[in-house]
């Protein structure tokens, strides 16, 4: 699975997830003053799911349909270590939900 890290996350995730799975943040791609769709048509054209706090992004995934999927973080203001453990916690069922193609986003609590 490649994740793509939305702006309203911590670049430092990246590296720290990398032993989970391939993540790349929009500011290593020189998206981070991109819109929501420009972000969202590059992570369906390069095969990414989005991880965001952003519910617009889930919006357009429900008005466009998938892929892209995305990872809609609804943890609520907190730390870049909650988020990975979050990430980390649900590892099984971000899995699943990637291997399930009826699904377009997963809210992660």
């Amino acid at each position: 699975m490649k994740l793509l890290l939305d702006n309203n996350l911590s670049p430092r995730l990246v590296r720290r997830l990398l032993d989970l799975w391939t993540c790349t943040h929009v500011a290593d791609l020189g998206l981070e003053r991109a819109s929501d769709v420009a972000v969202w048509t590059y992570a369906q054209t390069h095969g990414f799911s989005i991880v965001t706090k952003d519910a617009d992004m889930g919006e357009l995934t429900a008005l466009r349909g998938h892929p892209p999927r995305v990872i809609w973080l609804r943890l609520g203001n907190c730390t870049t270590d909650q988020i990975e453990a979050a990430l980390r916690r649900h590892h099984a069922a971000l899995t699943a939900f990637h291997d399930h193609p009826a699904r377009g986003v997963l809210e992660l609590r």
